[in-house]
């Protein structure tokens, strides 16, 4: 009986090539897993495509559920942005992926687990810790890191060779970015978007899968109003929704109005840059709510020091740290932040534009009274001097030693 191993299979160039290589160079049967974490579209005809090109069997394994409250939902929470403008689309569905991967090689007994990603990549990273978190002992094939018998080193040798296997294929060599889709995010790279010196194209047909280009907005713009519990989105106005649901809405919405493209060169983990185009309508709406609500509902310690949390998060999961005691130590830091981040906050969204329109929470620590410019009878502002002179204080002494310090030269 021939050993077993486990394919991380999406049906794209790379996934799909490594199919017939796995059995012509292993003489592995080949079991190909997809992890559907809202790719929609992107499963039609998987099955059919997988065995044709030689799988034995492939599962489709529906998480898109877990993904959205066990993964998107804790970064929202958290805030979790790499550089300022990555909301992690890829990143954090790797962990999930890499859990489901080793949950069939355990069924199917299989004694390695196969995945796609390139030596120059992120999400081989990202695999492999999840995959040694969950099962150390495990076997993890890397086609692209063996270069003594994976003989393909562009996209274009791997299409060379699906052609040369008679392996249909959805792209062609003028549509070939390198792309990644789930309920999330759309990522695009590749091909002109190399050259951080090329505008992307947005505006040309097929380009933008999630939505329009600002320029192709409506010129009226949409009001959305989303409610929140504990920091978790459960309504979209005034109608209560799943988060896999209201996040759907909020890509159709969202990238009606031109909302959230993002071009990005980020630092790779493995220490080279990245260009990359990213689609993420809703997430931009979700991050940009949240945050909006903690504003009236967390205090200022604690509100700056989750900021500092939110870069360390970000990078925790860019990295595919996901399963580590930080970062369940960094989580149950945010879970306990978020008791109090229930409100509404309402959004004007207008060509590519998240405008606030108003917050409301019954924890709002924002006092009208406190706040105003029209005399009050709350505030004594006489309170500030002394305020100052103690704050101040530190301050004032250094100058007043300086005076006797050396003069130098």
């Amino acid at each position: 009986m021939k050993e077993k191993v486990v394919l991380a299979y999406s049906g794209g160039l790379d996934t799909t090539a490594i199919i017939p290589w796995l059995k012509e160079n292993f003489d592995y049967e080949v079991i190909c897993v997809c992890v559907n974490c809202g790719q929609a579209e992107e499963l039609d005809g998987l099955e059919e495509r997988a065995k044709a090109c030689g799988a034995s069997k492939l599962y489709i394994e529906d998480v898109i559920d877990e993904f959205c409250d066990d993964y998107i939902v804790p970064c929202v929470q958290a805030h979790a942005v790499y550089e300022n403008k990555y909301l992690l689309g890829t990143s954090m569905a790797r962990p999930l992926i890499a859990k489901k991967l080793v949950e069939i090689a355990r069924k199917e007994g299989a004694v390695a687990i196969c995945h796609g990603a390139t030596g120059k990549g992120n999400d081989q990273i990202r695999f492999e810790l999840g995959i040694k978190a969950l099962a150390p002992d495990i076997k993890v094939i890397a086609p692209w890191r063996m270069t003594d018998v994976w003989t393909m080193q562009s996209r274009e040798d791997e299409i060379e060779y699906a052609e040369a296997h008679n392996i249909p294929l959805k792209i062609t060599r003028e549509t070939n970015y390198s792309k990644d889709k789930n309920l999330w995010h759309l990522s695009h790279e590749g091909l002109d978007l190399e050259d951080p010196a090329n505008e992307p194209q947005y505006n040309k047909e097929g380009f933008l899968e999630l939505g329009v280009s600002p320029e192709q907005a409506p010129d009226k713009p949409t009001y959305i109003t989303l409610t929140f519990e504990k920091g978790i989105p459960v309504a979209l106005d005034g109608q209560k929704l799943c988060a896999v649901d209201l996040v759907a809405k909020l890509n159709e919405v969202g990238g009606a109005n031109g909302i959230g493209i993002a071009d990005i060169v980020e630092n790779r983990l493995v220490g080279m840059k990245s260009r990359g185009v990213y689609e993420t309508p809703g997430g931009a709406i979700l991050y940009h709510a949240h945050n909006k609500l903690e504003e009236i509902c967390l205090d200022k310690a604690t509100y700056h020091y989750k900021q500092s949390v939110a870069n360390k998060f970000a990078e925790l999961v860019y990295d595919g740290e996901w399963f580590t005691p930080l970062r369940e130590a960094l989580s149950a830091f945010v879970d306990s932040t978020q008791q109090t981040v229930t409100g509404e906050v309402k959004l004007k969204l207008y060509k590519g534009n998240i405008i606030d329109a108003g917050v409301t929470s019954p924890y709002s620590l924002y006092n009208s009274d406190m706040a105003t410019f029209d005399e009050d009878e709350v505030y004594d502002q006489g309170d500030s001097a002394g305020f100052i002179n103690l704050f101040g204080l530190p301050i004032k002494v250094r100058a007043m030693a300086k005076k006797n310090w050396p003069v130098e030269k």
